[in-house]
Order: structure tokens, then sequence, then C-alpha cells
């Protein structure tokens, strides 16, 4: 992980790049890629972890500190409360994560001339759809994961001056995820369920990052869809995911009613999760990989 402050001339001249919740798949794949930049420094930031810049986004004073001292060219958002169950009754938690955070973060890029990057989610739709929701069309989340982000993709747009919002959705990459969930219960069980009923577009943190590095010099800015191309469901994912890893566990697809069924705790899931990348093919020549190509990357590099 880069510190901030470096005092040789050519990291002076460098653009900074405050990234929060760097320690997560996301943030951990931004300095993957930027790694030996000559442009950029990379200004790494989350809550509570040791020899990491310590960053309480909901507190906007601190937000507007670390902004003044470091004057970035801009700040990646990759912090979230993304546990769905909890955030349904961690609800002051989400709020202030998931909207008061993002709020900060906008301000004090505001008053220093900073371009904010901020990912939101596929959950701020209400998951009823039949075909892939584009940025233009109406939001409705159901769970409080979705309301508490789309409450912090509003606040934004009200306090950015020059913002990216990317949404995506069923992220993997170098952390905790359903990849490696699934690959883990594998070791140990001949067959698994898995819900075959819930549609979405597995997405790698790779092709992620990529596209966050493609918008961040420009000018276009706006409210993005950012997802790998294609859908299926979670146990066509898992399958592929045995598939690549040679697995022999079988996969038992199940409804969401069954799910549900096993794991009353469990907040619900859009049943349609699928995004459209319009605004990236409309003002973009920038393409995302299919999933089928991104989880084989995934599989035969990172794992």
């Amino acid at each position: 992980m880069l510190v901030y402050f470096e005092s040789t001339e050519n990291q002076r001249n460098m653009k900074k790049l405050i990234i929060t919740g760097c320690n997560g798949q996301l943030g951990r794949e931004i300095n993957r890629l930027y790694e030996g930049s000559r442009e950029y420094e990379l200004v790494n930031t989350d809550f509570g972890i040791e020899g990491i810049t310590n960053l309480d986004i909901t507190d906007i004073n601190a937000c507007l500190k670390l902004f003044e001292d470091v004057k970035p060219y801009a700040v990646i958002n990759c912090a979230a409360h993304t546990a769905v169950d909890a955030c349904e009754v961690q609800k002051d938690a989400a709020y202030r994560i998931n909207a008061i955070g993002p709020r900060n973060l906008s301000i004090a890029a505001t008053k220093t001339g900073a371009k904010m990057v901020h990912i939101s989610t596929d959950y701020v739709f209400a998951g009823d759809g039949t075909v892939p929701y584009t940025e233009f069309d109406p939001t409705g989340p159901k769970a409080m994961y979705g309301i508490t982000k789309l409450a912090g993709e509003n606040f934004v747009k009200e306090f950015a001056r020059e913002y990216f919002i990317i949404r995506t959705a069923w992220l993997y990459g170098d952390g905790k995820n359903f990849v490696k969930t699934m690959l883990k219960l594998s070791e140990n069980h001949d067959r698994i369920t898995v819900v075959n009923d819930q549609l979405g577009s597995p997405t790698s943190t790779a092709e992620l990052a990529k596209a966050v590095a493609y918008l961040l010099p420009t000018s276009n800015y706006g409210l993005f869809h950012g997802t790998c191309e294609g859908q299926c469901s979670w146990a066509d994912f898992t399958k592929e995911i045995f598939t690549l890893a040679g697995k022999k566990t079988e996969v038992v697809p199940v409804t969401s009613e069954e799910y549900k069924e096993m794991n009353p705790q469990s907040a619900d899931r859009p049943k349609f999760s699928v995004l459209d990348n319009y605004m990236f093919r409309l003002t973009t020549d920038h393409k995302y990989a299919d999933w089928h190509d991104a989880i084989r990357d995934y599989i035969g590099n990172y794992l």
C-alpha cells in the first residue's frame, strides 16, 4: 500500500488519488492497476486498519481535513456497508456509511476541486424487471442496502461538482466473495444448493477497475452502469466456476422461496438484477468483457 506525502520531486508532481475502502476487493484491484504509475499517487485510506491512513468517511471534518492536506485530483469511493442482511438491522450504520459517507466525500471533493468517483449497486432497482436496466430507468430499491446506496447516489449528485457514479453487480476479486465461498464449500460437499431464479451479471473487479481508470481522466461525467456483459443465474455461475476450477461438486438449483425457507433471516434479493452498460455504449468506446471470459481469467490468474 502506498502512503501519501512522499517527498521526491516526481511524486510532488503526480496526481493524488484518495482511495476509500482500499482494503476491499475493488480497492485492492485499484491498487494493482495503478501500481508503478508515473502519473498517479495513491493515498490509501480505510477505517481502523493498522498501517493504512485512517479515514472515517462518516465524519465530515475528517474528510475535509484529509482533502485539504492531500489536495487530490480525485477520490475513488470503494467504501460501503455491503452486508445486505446486516443492513436490514443496522440501518443507522448503513445510512452513515452508504449515504452520509458519499455526501461528506462529495462536499470535500467540491471544496478542493477534486473529481468524485462513487461505486453504487444494482440493488437500487426493484429487481422485478425482465429486460436489462439502463441508467434512465426508474429506481425502486426494496432492501435497506439498496435504499441507502440510492441515498448515497443522490447526495453525490447534489454535492459533487464533477462526478462519476458507476453501478455494478455481483462483484468478485481479491477478498471475500461468492466465487471463493463456492469453491470453499466444494471442498467438503458433494452437492450444494444454489438459487436459480435470480439473474445478474457476474463482474470482476479487474473489469470494473479498468472502467474507472478509463473514465477518470475524462470530463464524461454522470451516471454509468458497469458490469461484465451477459447474464446468468447464481446456479449457472456456480456451475461455470466449478467447471473452470475442475470441481466435481453437484449444483442443485433451488428457487428464492426455497432458499428463504432454509435461511429465513436473509433479506430479499432482486430476482432480475441485469444492468445494461448503456451510457458506456452511448458516450464511449469502452467495452466490458463477457462474464464467461472474466471468470475464466480470474480462476486462472488470481486463485
